[in-house]
């Protein structure tokens, strides 16, 4: 290796932000959950002292995540953990929502414990909730490895810049990709392999509106690609799946795609 090429190798490593590990990462929320919902949780807690303790516990461990991204954060630190803290209330009824939208749309969830520790859409769509608080508290970075923890676990991929109303459930999920601008309403249901993604990836439209408007009560099945920042789907619509949809539909529109279907019989050789 030429000498040339080593000094340019450890000035980038002198120049590396000094990112919390993805330990660290997974801890937090695993702590988080814990607290939230108590079938994710190793420990059994009975008394107020005990949620203080733990709630203290994920206070500090935010602190020390922040300390990484601090000149990049809005504000002090101190001031973001507890603005966290104050909102996480909302975020735990927005994911009982979710858990609740799951249970009563899947025949197959036989309990909320069951979709909270099992299902992976509840699972990536409670760690974007809690991504999706930093990133509104302008916390850098920390939020996409977040979500990035939850993409590598399940295959969903939601940006934690998505807005997403309540009542929102992912099935199977597997391949799911929800671009950083979308918006989508409530009552929202996804396949998986579902892509609200951007037309066009150029640098210049980072600041723009480039994924998809999904109102309330839609579909969305298996497979299908809806794309552009100025594309809507009109509420109580039904998407259905394969679509490849760059244009916006009415409400209470079904959109579907109807391929050519050949079944060729063999031969009888009885």
């Amino acid at each position: 290796m030429k000498s040339a090429f080593r000094s340019q190798l450890l000035q980038k490593h002198a120049e590396r932000k000094n990112l919390p590990a993805p330990q660290l990462i997974e801890q937090f929320i695993d702590s988080i959950l814990g607290i939230l919902f108590p079938a994710y949780s190793n420990k059994q807690i009975q008394f107020e002292e005990q949620l203080e303790e733990e709630i203290a516990s994920v206070q500090s461990a935010l602190r020390i995540l922040l300390i990484h991204v601090e000149k990049d954060v809005e504000g002090t630190i101190e001031h973001t953990v507890e603005r966290f803290i104050d909102e996480l209330e909302d975020t735990y009824q927005l994911l009982l929502k979710d858990a609740q939208a799951i249970e009563e749309g899947d025949p197959a969830a036989k309990s909320l414990d069951e979709v909270m520790r099992t299902y992976p859409g509840f699972y990536a769509i409670a760690i974007y909730r809690i991504a999706h608080q930093l990133y509104r508290l302008g916390v850098p970075f920390i939020p996409r490895m977040f979500t990035e923890l939850a993409h590598g676990k399940t295959g969903i991929d939601i940006h934690p810049g998505a807005q997403i109303g309540s009542w929102f459930f992912i099935d199977h999920g597997t391949g799911v990709v929800i671009g950083e601008t979308t918006i989508i309403g409530d009552h929202v249901k996804l396949y998986q392999g579902v892509t609200l993604g951007a037309l066009s990836v150029k640098k210049e439209m980072a600041e723009t509106k480039r994924h998809p408007s999904i109102e309330d009560h839609v579909v969305v099945y298996a497979g299908a690609t809806i794309l552009g920042g100025r594309t809507i789907v009109g509420h109580h619509s039904v998407i259905g799946g394969n679509v490849w949809l760059t244009e916006s539909v009415e409400p209470y529109s079904t959109v579907y795609h109807q391929p050519e279907l050949i079944i060729q019989k063999g031969k009888n050789h009885g």
